[in-house]
């Protein structure tokens, strides 16, 4: 073979083995294959995984990157970053420790769970022996919990509490609008009554039951355990806490030198730099230039908050067409796929953020979709509706995910992996200030939401590593957050609780926006009136999911 071929190979071969590691994100994806499988938690899964990922690396260090195109040494590059990545990764044995709300199984299966399909008789009849195994998983789940506990892994007792909320409200949900049970099924399938009889008795003889143990065992054997809410964050965990914690911020910035102090710093940096913004959107608003009294306003005005539910999901739909209606004026390459909105389902939503978003599946069997939480809407603020829209949809990650899943020329790992963090968040924390350039905020009131997203996100920067670096308290946390950020109290705790759950995945977000923003700035400076805002993002949205030094190396080539 020769390089290209080569690299073609490894990246199958890479992609194919993630896969086949996680079937069930394989099934959202559109990929087939692993539909009757489940994911195996054991141990000697994860070191056989490890395996094949430090040999897979080993293969793809003795390819000489001279031998390339321009385009297979990025694939090359990104190839090396999300294998090595993988390797640092397992090898800190992240399961021991995923009993949280957001990485636990079971968060990711009950998420999981409203989005799966079944398009033809034999998905349908997999599916059906995946579901039949749902025990199995969730012992594996547990056993490597009480590994976590052996090591001295104790998790945070907020992220329990949460876990058994999400447990609870599943558990107390009607059996027959149960997700593992009414997904889609094959249209016009004479055995459509008979599957779904016995999708209904997996469900309540083995999968209800599976998640009724796995609640136990969290609320009897790892909450005794649990470290409290002054020491929620990895520091507490001492030199092995501190070495994850270096591991994951690798891991999400995809920077190896980026540390928690200039982190933290770098979020102080930018609070302070939004206080002008603040100040000039909240005098035109408000006629208040002080940023206190300007939070003030925006937490205690009744009448910036919603009377119900659907009305969060009109504003949703309204910002969606109107960006699906501006967007051919700032990109020449356009999804081809269409982004559904839908509620986020009722067991999930008060332990879940204000939206989400799931890309289409690559066989085409599922669109986008935006997911909006309807929870508690007079608790929801009227004026973070738009800058959530624009950055979980278009021109954020619908618009985003959707062109690398159709960017067919490159190896699947490049245009459905999501390691990059720093890149995917970045890229949609971007268009949230992108959104105001082309016009989609319809007043200064969603102006002024924006202005919250980004103090929102500066302030993770400050909170995520005071957390799990400097040892703050959950409530120093949440305080830092009340005086820098005008978000609700309820939507502080949700999201300081994310952090705590899922520690260095937030501060990515600005990393990523920043560096972004940063290469936006180099490229306009060097080519002067010659720049093009469309060749600019067609070029940094073309070669799908990167890590932050290949954007560099992208925007270089403009």
């Amino acid at each position: 073979m020769d390089a290209h071929q080569e690299l073609m190979t490894l990246a199958d071969r890479y992609w194919d083995a993630m896969l086949e590691s996680a079937p069930s994100e394989a099934t959202l994806l559109g990929d087939r294959r692993f539909d009757d499988r489940i994911e195996d938690l054991s141990i000697e899964a994860e070191q056989r995984l490890l395996g094949t990922w430090r040999g897979l690396l080993a293969e793809v260090d003795a390819l000489d990157p001279e031998r390339l195109t321009a385009e297979d040494k990025t694939t090359h590059s990104l190839l090396r970053t999300e294998l090595a990545s993988a390797v640092s990764h397992l090898e800190w044995r992240p399961v021991e420790m995923a009993s949280d709300q957001m990485t636990g199984v079971h968060a990711g299966m009950l998420t999981m769970a409203p989005q799966v399909n079944a398009p033809e008789p034999e998905n349908a009849r997999k599916l059906v022996r995946r579901y039949r195994q749902f025990g199995v998983l969730m012992n594996q789940a547990v056993e490597r919990f009480r590994a976590g506990l052996a090591a001295g892994r104790t998790p945070a007792r907020i992220t329990l509490e949460r876990s058994l909320n999400q447990l609870d409200g599943y558990l107390a949900s009607d059996p027959a609008e149960d997700p593992f049970a009414t997904f889609p099924g094959p249209a016009d399938w004479d055995g459509e009554t008979a599957w779904r009889a016995e999708l209904s008795e997996v469900a309540r003889e083995i999968i209800r039951p599976a998640f009724a143990a796995y609640r136990e065992a969290l609320a009897t054997e790892l909450m005794p355990a649990a470290r409290p809410d002054e020491r929620p964050g990895l520091c507490w965990l001492g030199d092995d806490g501190a070495d994850i914690y270096r591991r994951l911020l690798r891991h999400h910035t995809t920077l190896p030198d980026l540390g928690a102090d200039e982190i933290h710093q770098l979020g102080l940096d930018e609070l302070a730099g939004l206080r002008a913004e603040y100040a000039e959107v909240g005098g035109r608003l408000f006629g208040l230039s002080d940023q206190t009294a300007v939070f003030a306003r925006l937490r205690e005005d009744s009448a910036l908050r919603y009377g119900d539910g659907e009305e969060i999901m009109a504003d949703a739909r309204t910002y969606l067409a109107a960006a699906q209606a501006e967007m051919g004026n700032w990109f020449g390459r356009l999804p081809r796929q269409s982004c559904d909105i839908l509620p986020v389902p009722d067991f999930l939503a008060a332990d879940a953020p204000a939206a989400y978003y799931f890309p289409p599946a690559a066989d085409g069997s599922r669109p986008g979709a935006y997911f909006v939480n309807q929870h508690d809407p007079k608790g929801r603020n009227r004026f973070e509706t738009a800058s959530v829209a624009y950055h979980e949809a278009i021109p954020g990650h619908h618009l985003q995910l959707t062109i690398a899943n159709e960017l067919d020329h490159l190896p699947r790992f490049q245009r459905m992996s999501f390691s990059n963090t720093a890149f995917v968040e970045g890229w949609a924390l971007y268009t949230e200030r992108l959104a105001d350039e082309m016009g989609l905020y319809p007043d200064d009131l969603a102006r002024i939401g924006m202005l919250a997203a980004d103090s929102w996100r500066s302030c993770r920067l400050v909170v995520d590593t005071g957390l799990h670096a400097k040892g703050w308290t959950r409530q120093q946390a949440i305080d830092f957050m009340v005086a820098n950020a005008p978000v609700g109290l309820d939507e502080i705790r949700v999201e300081i609780d994310r952090y705590i759950a899922m520690p260095g995945q937030a501060v990515a977000y600005k990393v990523g926006q920043l560096e972004i923003r940063r290469q936006r700035a180099e490229v306009t400076r060097r080519l002067g009136t010659s720049f093009d805002i469309k060749a600019f993002h067609d070029t940094i949205l073309g070669s799908g999911s990167v890590s932050l030094p290949v954007l560099r190396d992208l925007a270089a080539t403009l």
